[in-house]
């Protein structure tokens, strides 16, 4: 199974930071996966929640600060402030390929373009229907990934209707369902999130799971 760092293993460093970056590298990663959202001056940014008051010295709508504002923030006390999508993609080492989830409608696009001027490895995810549309219309050849927490959001047909190359379900619609043997029929791999337990990951393989979503590099 390809382990996949959520934020850059966020119980280990600093979310979706550079810092995070180096260190799902260092960690045996086979992937980072990392969120965008775009601020008030244009820019794709990297930052999960829709205000930065979580996770740095500041406050605010990421939608509401510029990206010299976000740069001028301290995360978790890391140094760093919030980056830019492009900013991670300049830094990120060969080995490392980039999960990028879009957190907000209006985004795909820009993002798909960006990973597709991108020479290594990298796939968009989202759950939201219409940003998958978007990004495959901007850059189809970029491999994309339907997120969902529910089955009756039918993860694998909506997967194929969107033209996706991965579904990425919460771990347990796995253990509960035949989730896995009808994606891979489909042509699907299946990527989990997001796991903490061990005995959870061994489960998971026996079902067939392709990946591991986790915030810890020693699940597996």
């Amino acid at each position: 199974m390809r382990l996949i760092a959520h934020r850059g293993f966020a119980d280990e460093a600093p979310e979706n930071t550079l810092a995070a970056l180096e260190h799902a590298a260092s960690s045996g990663a086979d992937v980072m996966e990392l969120d965008v959202r775009r601020c008030a001056s244009g820019e794709v940014v990297v930052h999960h929640d829709e205000t930065v008051d979580r996770v740095t010295d500041g406050s605010g709508r990421v939608a509401d600060l510029t990206r010299a504002e976000l740069a001028g923030l301290d995360v978790l006390g890391s140094g760093e402030g919030v980056p830019t999508l492009a900013a991670v993609l300049e830094s990120v080492p060969d080995s490392l390929a980039l999960n990028v989830e879009c957190k907000e409608v209006g985004v795909a696009a820009e993002a798909a373009e960006l990973l597709a001027g991108h020479d290594g490895d990298a796939m968009l995810s989202s759950f939201d229907r219409d940003a998958l549309a978007e990004a495959g219309d901007a850059a189809p050849s970029v491999p994309t990934a339907f997120l969902t927490d529910s089955l009756r959001n039918r993860p694998v047909s909506t997967a194929v209707e969107f033209d996706c190359d991965y579904v990425h379900p919460h771990y347990f619609l796995p253990l509960l369902s035949k989730l896995v043997p009808r994606a891979h029929d489909a042509g699907i791999e299946v990527n989990v999130w997001t796991v903490r337990s061990p005995s959870i990951v061994r489960l998971l393989g026996l079902r067939g799971v392709d990946g591991i979503v986790s915030d810890r590099s020693d699940v597996l």
